[in-house]
Parts: structure tokens; C-alpha cells; sequence
């Protein structure tokens, strides 16, 4: 075969068609699409994973016309005549120039392999040994550990036990802690490589198959690929409970959904007589709890979406409902749930499913809750079930941000919803990015008295499943501390994101220190009177060619239901541009397209630094940016975050510098002692709450830009006028004082 030489000359050349120069990649943004891979960690280091998820999202095609996301085509071999950088067609030279094309060659049959189809679904790839399995969940840093098993643990071996006299008790805790340690196995369960694989390894239901696809789910995150397969598998009848730790934006959601929906339709399969023998009454099956009501509402959605088609029902919990109402046959005070779970017919269970008004109400006995799966607030919960001494139908307990509902703030609400789920078939899960010691003691502790109280209670295993670090950010977010020194500087901060005077070009323009925010971006406050206020000093700061006021909103606790909607809905569509919010939206809310984080205020902890920034990034997605002002006074409480920071710096592979945080501000912030923490995470910087802007000192943190003289004048214009208000008034009112009456 004749060489052409203009050919190989013209291999290696990757110009532009218009400039003729190298062509540069675009900026990455979160909101610029949909994230290239929904895995945080390893997709780019495991060759069966990078397999199976480019054949999840690209199929591989067999034909001459070059798809998207397909492989190129292998070229023509070099004659050995033509080949000036090899050693002139020797073996080395093959290895070198063609062993490449070979292994794509081969890793194309075993994608056509592995996604066969049987019948419609993919087939379920082979066991996996556990040295494979152990490889593939390490490179995507998935640790699964059993906290508490089956079994009682073994006794301590003679030689480890010791005669009391002959040590002290604090000898002895440290040799049961060390026992206790070595009794934690840790799991490697075979990962789920795609979500195509549920069906045939686990028998889910073929509408809730066909929901998840038509959702555009096609390879599972980390916690999805590591937590479904515990929460599916039944071969042996029992499913563990599990706590779950993932980073934010990692798909925890789904990840508790997925199996949700799984194990009620196969509790639906059994006859209504089989339940009520089983749990003593008909009733809702699962109950999941969540810190607010935008992430209670987020999670309804998504489980409608998935419960599509398939009779279950989803109920967001609202006031003045009640899940448990008095029969008005009995007058002896008797309790009844009045549900069907089981219908027989389908399509009246389909048409019901999608159908909004799920309540019937009642003008003598109060709202009927109709549902399979009931998400709510905490509050809201324990109110609905209040007229309820157990709940023997829940076999499904799922606690959404779970540090926060365990926390004192809400432990009492919580612990009482799940006490009142008395079945002893309950499967608990509990779900965060972050999760604390205390947390996980807890839980350990509340199963262990369940069991204790009921002996039919199940004994099965409490799971540990973590992702990544524990407590860390996001590794694919640019972080950022900016010292402002006062508020006026935290105001001047945030309008020079907004509109910034030094116009930027560089390829990593979000991260440069004179760029601006691209929107739409969270703006956190640490109280709502802060946020109304950063709002109206903002609404002016967007040009009103581009929307100008319209384009900021503020969202808190205040509002009403309906205009926290409104806001939210606003904002998802892209009219609101910047939102001012306090740490209502800083848990679980996913907004998918937010491009930067901005905290006015510092967070109150680690932890809130964590779900803040986690606002965006999310799915994988790359660009977003975190920035953190922090004046004066809030110098002995940085710390922590500068940790955080350098922890997710570290884990990108950063070294600091000006987007990160450097070796001397580590070593110059002070180190909040417990009494501090405790004190910044109950009351927040004690020179922001509400009431000491007004003390002496107090213009120091207040949000505005007029200075002190103008702000006498006005409160002198408005004394004048209240004065002259209060004065007509009181003459109005001695006028009608004087009169007398009419003369006879």
C-alpha cells in the first residue's frame, strides 16, 4: 500500500476552522448543562466503572457514521517506512503504536457484551470476586462498616481479660473500646454499575424500572451504587438498617426512595388478611422526616415522579391534617386508620396516584390522610399524631438530614415519631453529608432499646455507609475567604460580585479575585431582619436593563407558604437572579444549576459551612464557586471553615493560594474553644442578633450605606411626623370628649 505522506502530516494537527488556532475549552459552569458524570470520586481511575458508565450515558453503535460519545474509529497502521518516532516496525514500536487501538477495540466487545438485553432489560453483570469488589469501592471511597450485628459479638479472649483488682476502670473502657473496634467488619457488597441492572438482579417492579429511565437516570452516584444494593437485596428475607454519610449533591435522595417504593409494592402483593395479621391494622407504610418544608416538598416530587403508574401515593404532611382519626361508630375511644393500602383495582390505584387532592375531608372528624408514604416536618408530624399511641403500619422510616432532627433543636420531635412507630418489622435509615459522633451513638442506642423492649423485634444489622471524608466539602468546589474587616467592607464585597470594576478574561475567571459571581448564586445571612435588609441594598445594584430589582428576592421562616413557593418557583425558572436567604435553604434543597454560594455571614458551624456551599457543584457538576466574607468580629469562630477549605483544597489538588487558604492564616486564626462553638452554634455572632444593632456599638454590623448624619435626619423626620399624628389624634379625641349630649 502507497504511504501518504500528507496524511500522516496532517494527523496530529487540531486547529480551529475559522482562526486556525488550538482550540481552547469553555468555561465550565454548574448551570452550562448536564454534568459529563454524575460520580464525584474515581470515575476517572476504575476501568470497569469508566466502562460501564460511558456505555450507561453512549451505548456503543455498530455502524460507519461516527456517533456522539462513540469511540473513533482506529486508523490505518503505519507502514514501517513512515513511522520516524519508532525503533522502524520493531515489536516495541507495535506495542507502543498499536496496543492502544487494540485495547479500544476490546473494550468495545465488552460493552456490547455486558449490555446485552433479555427481554428488554440489561443483563446483570457477573459476580464479582471480592478483591474486585473491594477495588472498585475504594477508588470511589465508599467505606461500608456493620456497627451492630446479627449476633452478640464474641466474648474477649483469656488473655485480654483481666482480673478487675489488678486494673483500673479506665483500663477497662479502653480494652472494651478496643474490643468493640475489632468487632466492626466492614463490607464490600457488588457495586450497581447501572441502573438498568436493578430489575434483573433485584426484581423491581417493571413500572418503577421504566420510571427511573424515563427520569434520565443512567449511572448510579457513589451512595446509589454502594446503598442500593444493601437496601434491595432479600435473599435472606431482611434488609439492615443503615446510616448513611454522602457529600451533598451526591443523590442520597433516590438512593432512600428507590428502595422505598420497592418494598411497598412488594408489601401490596400480599392480601389485605396477611397484613392485618401482620401489623394489626391498615395504615400508612413509610414515614420520612424532613428539617423544612422546601426539602419535605422536593422530596414529594420526586417520589411522585418514581410512584408514577404504580398506585402508591405521596403525601406532603401540612397543617390541620390528621393521619389518625376517632371512629364515629365507637364511642369507646377507639383509634382507626381509615386507608385500603391494598386495591384491587389498578387502574383506580393508578388514576389515584396522580391525582393531587389526596385528602377527604370530614366536617365532624377532621382531614383523612389517604397515602402510602408520608413526608413532613417534624412539628407537623407530631402534631397529626397526636390522637396516635403507635403506628404498627410504618415498616419504613427514613430521616432526611439527620444530624439536624437528632440535634437538640428537634431530637424530641423526632425520637417521639419514631417511638410511635411500634412494627417490629421497622427498617430505619438515616441520611446526611454530615454526622457527628453523637449522632451515630444515638441511633446505635435507640435500636438497641427497641429490641430490648420487643423481643419479636427483628435483629438485623445496623450499617455505617460513607462517601468520600467524613465532614468535608465538595472537592470540586473553588472556595474562597475574603476579608472584608467591617460590614460596610462585607457590602462593598458583595457589589463588586455583583458588578465588578476590573473586568476579568482568564480561563478561571470565577475563581480570579477580581471576578464577579455568575448568577443565579445564595446569598446566606445569619437572621432574617440581616437578610430584609441585605435585600434592599442589593435590589438596586443589577442594572434595570437586566431586570433590576426583579432579580433579587429574599426568602425566610416569616413568609407564608404560598409566597415561599412563589419565591422558589421564581428562582428554579431563572427571573431571580440573587437570592438573600438565612440557613432555611442551606439543607437538602437541590438546585442544580446554582453557579456560586456567597455566606454575608459565617455559618455557625463546620457542618453549616458544608450544607451552605453544597447549594452548588452538585451531581458532579464542575465551576461552582463558595465565598466566604468574614469581618473583624468573626475572626474567633473561622477557624473551623479555614479547615474545611484547606480539606477540600487539599482533596482537589489544589495548594492553596488565592482562591484557597494559605499555611499562615491556619496558623494565625485562634482555636474557638467547646464553651465558643457551642455558644456560636445556639446563638450565632452575638453582635448580629437581633436587637444588639440598636446597642451601643451597634452601627458596627449594621447593613446599610448611609452614614450616621443621614440616618439621624430620618429618624427625626419620622419622630416629627409620628408626633404630628399622635397630636391630631388627641385632638380628635378631645373634640368627642366635649360633647355633652343634646338639651332636653
Amino acid at each position: 500500500m502507497a504511504a501518504d505522506i500528507f496524511k500522516l502530516l496532517s494527523r496530529s494537527t487540531k486547529l480551529s476552522k475559522s482562526t486556525g488556532q488550538p482550540q481552547v475549552p469553555s468555561q465550565k459552569f454548574p448551570s452550562s448543562g448536564e454534568p459529563a458524570h454524575p460520580q464525584i470520586f474515581g470515575h476517572s481511575t476504575s476501568e470497569d466503572t469508566t466502562l460501564a458508565t460511558e456505555t450507561a450515558y453512549n451505548p456503543p453503535k455498530i455502524g460507519r457514521k461516527r456517533k456522539r460519545g462513540q469511540a473513533a474509529p482506529v486508523e490505518d497502521e503505519l507502514p514501517a517506512e513512515l513511522d520516524f518516532f519508532g525503533a522502524g516496525g520493531t515489536t516495541d514500536n507495535i506495542a507502543n503504536g498499536r496496543d492502544k487501538a487494540r485495547l479500544e477495540r476490546e473494550q468495545d466487545q465488552r460493552a456490547l457484551k455486558n449490555v446485552g438485553t433479555v427481554n428488554g432489560d440489561e443483563k446483570p453483570q457477573e459476580e464479582m470476586d471480592e478483591d474486585k469488589r473491594r477495588r472498585i469501592l475504594r477508588e470511589h471511597k465508599v467505606k461500608i462498616t456493620v456497627l451492630e450485628e446479627w449476633k452478640i459479638p464474641e466474648p474477649l479472649k483469656p488473655q485480654e481479660r483481666k482480673s478487675k483488682k489488678k486494673r483500673k476502670h479506665k483500663e477497662e473502657e479502653e480494652l472494651l473500646k478496643a474490643a468493640k473496634k475489632k468487632a466492626k467488619i466492614q463490607l464490600y457488597p457488588q457495586p450497581l454499575l447501572s441502573f438498568r441492572e436493578l430489575r434483573p438482579r433485584y426484581n423491581i417492579s417493571r413500572r418503577l424500572a421504566e420510571n427511573i429511565e424515563e427520569q434520565g437516570y443512567a449511572v448510579p452516584t457513589e451512595v446509589q451504587m454502594a446503598a442500593l444494593p444493601l437496601l434491595l437485596e432479600r435473599d435472606d428475607g431482611q434488609t439492615p438498617d443503615i446510616l448513611s454519610v454522602a457529600p451533598t449533591g451526591s443523590g442520597k435522595t433516590l438512593a432512600f426512595l428507590i428502595p422505598v417504593m420497592d418494598g411497598i409494592m412488594h408489601l401490596r402483593k400480599g392480601s389485605s388478611v396477611e397484613i392485618q395479621e401482620r401489623d394489626g391494622e391498615d395504615g400508612p407504610l413509610a414515614i420520612i422526616v424532613a428539617p423544612t418544608k422546601e426539602l419535605a416538598s422536593q422530596i414529594v416530587n420526586e417520589g411522585r415522579k418514581l410512584a408514577k403508574g404504580t398506585g402508591i401515593k405521596v403525601t406532603l404532611m401540612k397543617k390541620g391534617m390528621e393521619l389518625i382519626v376517632r371512629s364515629q361508630s365507637k364511642t369507646n375511644g377507639s383509634i382507626r386508620v381509615p386507608h385500603d393500602l391494598n386495591q384491587n383495582n389498578n387502574e383506580e390505584a393508578d388514576d389515584d396516584s396522580d391525582d393531587e387532592g389526596e385528602t377527604e375531608r370530614q366536617s365532624s372528624v377532621g382531614t383523612r390522610v389517604k397515602s402510602h408514604v408520608l413526608v413532613s416536618t417534624p412539628l407537623t408530624l407530631v402534631h397529626a399524631l397526636s390522637a396516635a399511641p403507635s403506628l404498627p403500619t410504618i415498616h419504613y422510616l427514613v430521616l432526611d438530614e439527620a444530624d439536624v432532627l437528632l440535634d437538640p433543636l428537634f431530637r424530641d420531635q423526632t425520637l417521639s415519631i419514631w417511638n410511635t412507630c411500634s412494627s417490629p418489622h421497622l427498617r430505619v435509615s438515616l441520611w446526611s453529608a454530615t454526622m457527628g459522633s453523637n449522632i451515630e451513638a444515638l441511633t446505635r442506642n435507640t435500636i438497641a432499646e427497641r429490641h430490648s423492649m420487643n423481643a419479636e423485634t427483628d435483629r438485623t444489622p445496623l450499617l455505617r455507609l460513607v462517601v468520600g471524608l467524613r465532614d468535608t466539602a465538595l472537592p470540586t468546589i473553588h472556595h474562597k475567604l475574603i476579608y472584608s474587616a467591617n460590614e460596610q467592607g462585607k457590602l462593598l464585597a458583595l457589589r463588586q460580585l455583583l458588578r465588578p470594576t476590573v473586568p476579568s478574561t482568564s480561563k478561571d475567571s470565577l475563581t480570579s479575585p477580581s471576578a464577579s459571581l455568575r448568577p443565579p448564586f445564595l446569598v446566606f445571612t445569619q437572621t432574617i431582619p440581616r437578610a430584609l435588609a441585605l435585600a434592599a441594598e442589593i435590589q438596586h445594584s443589577i442594572p434595570p436593563s437586566a431586570g433590576g430589582e426583579l432579580r433579587v428576592a429574599c426568602l425566610h421562616a416569616d413568609m407564608s407558604d404560598t409566597k415561599r413557593d412563589d419565591v422558589m418557583t421564581r428562582f428554579r425558572k431563572g427571573e431571580v437572579w440573587v437570592l438573600v436567604t438565612t440557613d432555611l435553604l442551606a439543607r437538602g434543597v437541590d438546585f442544580r444549576g446554582i453557579n456560586g454560594v456567597v455566606n454575608y455571614d459565617i455559618p455557625t458551624s463546620a457542618a453549616g459551612y458544608i450544607h451552605r456551599v453544597g447549594r452548588t457543584g452538585r451531581a458532579g457538576r464542575e465551576g461552582g464557586v463558595a465565598v466566604t466574607l468574614y469581618a473583624e468580629e468573626d475572626l474567633p469562630f473561622l477557624k473551623p471553615i479555614a479547615n474545611v477549605v484547606a480539606a477540600s483544597e487539599k482533596a482537589r489538588g489544589a495548594d492553596g493560594g488565592a482562591e484557597g487558604v494559605q499555611e499562615w492564616l491556619l496558623n494565625a486564626l485562634p482555636t474557638p474553644s467547646k464553651r465558643e462553638k457551642k455558644m456560636l452554634k445556639k446563638r450565632g455572632v452575638e453582635a448580629r442578633r437581633p436587637g444588639m444593632e440598636s446597642g451601643k456599638g451597634g452601627g458596627k454590623v449594621r447593613i446599610s450605606t448611609k452614614s450616621g448624619f443621614e440616618r439621624k435626619m430620618e429618624h427625626r423626620r419620622r419622630d416629627a411626623v409620628n408626633a404630628r399624628r399622635r397630636k391630631e389624634r388627641e385632638q380628635a379625641g378631645e373634640d368627642e370628649s366635649g360633647f355633652d349630649g343634646f338639651d332636653d
